[in-house]
């Protein structure tokens, strides 16, 4: 299948990479798709972004993961239109989203582990990222 890529934006890139991670267990959970809308909604990064165009780049990331070529062409995406002093950033965006749900599946693992090793973080600022992201979404249960 060949996928028609379209150009990201900066932000649109920041989405997918937040999209990917919830789609990469074929579980998308309320609890993730709502903290995607809260971060658009909230965050200063997305502070001009349409969020009409959430429901396109998510159709893009779902018909990339469709092609066995996908993953590399939406790194490819990413990577063109995110300034890499914001690759932190959508790391730490796709870390929120893997915590949203109190669980990390083994395909959200493996996702963030490609996102880390696409977008070059190192170890220990993704360590820190991921602490980080972990401690904001704990609940007061076990």
């Amino acid at each position: 299948m060949t996928i028609d890529l379209p150009s990201f934006s900066a932000c649109d890139a920041l989405v997918s990479v937040m999209v990917a991670v919830s789609v990469s267990d074929a579980n998308i959970r309320t609890s993730e798709l709502v903290a995607i809308e809260r971060m658009v909604n909230h965050m200063p990064v997305f502070a001009d972004y349409d969020v009409d165009r959430i429901r396109a780049v998510s159709q893009t990331v779902m018909s990339l993961f469709e092609d066995e070529d996908g993953i590399d062409a939406l790194f490819g995406l990413v990577r063109d239109a995110l300034p890499a002093r914001l690759f932190e950033t959508a790391y730490a965006l796709a870390c929120d989203v893997a915590a949203a749900d109190g669980r990390l599946s083994d395909d959200e693992a493996e996702m963030l582990r490609e996102i880390r090793h696409q977008l070059e973080i190192s170890r220990l600022h993704s360590a820190a990222i991921e602490l980080s992201s972990q401690l904001r979404h704990r609940t007061l249960q076990a």
